[in-house]
């Protein structure tokens, strides 16, 4: 199996990131997590995501705040799908890392998630390797029916609370 790549531009990133993390786990997808900044270890981030896929990754997840480089400047060099989590800053509150990361010049995609959108980013990676995995899709298509029941059964109470 493919192993998903989180990077994060700092470690005040963490706590959203775990997120995305754990959702991996909770699929036994190989997960690997390093700090690397657009800015100050750009050189570091470039040579991670450009032997990426040599070193036996499917997909990258970047997660950064404020201006929110990383995901496009890991995406400048690798053909492996990025996606990337703006993380909330207190100043704009997410929207500054929102737009740097979904703005992204014709020619090199990042798929961006919501603001925080840890987990989403994470179920993401694991449909783009449930494309080869069979496993993987079975696991997927547990976990929705799950949120179905889940929706219905709250349904079901507040049906017999107010329907009478």
């Amino acid at each position: 199996m493919k192993k998903v790549a989180i990077i994060m531009g700092s470690d005040s990133d963490l706590p959203v990131v775990e997120k995305a993390i754990d959702t991996l786990k909770s699929f036994e997808v190989p997960t690997e997590v390093h700090i690397f900044s657009a800015h100050r270890t750009p050189d570091e981030a470039a040579a991670f995501a450009a032997g990426a896929r040599e070193n036996g990754f499917g997909a990258i997840i970047a997660a950064a705040g404020k201006a929110a480089h990383l995901a496009g400047a890991l995406a400048a060099r690798t053909t492996l799908p990025v996606v990337g989590i703006p993380i909330q800053s207190e100043d704009l509150r997410g929207v500054d890392a929102l737009l740097s990361t979904v703005q992204m010049p014709s020619g090199i995609p990042v798929a961006t998630v919501a603001i925080n959108g840890a987990v989403n980013a994470a179920l993401l990676c694991v449909q783009m390797l449930s494309i080869s995995d069979p496993m993987l899709a079975d696991k997927l298509d547990q976990l929705r029916a799950e949120g179905t029941d889940k929706v219905l059964a709250k349904n079901k109470a507040i049906e017999e609370k107010y329907n009478h």
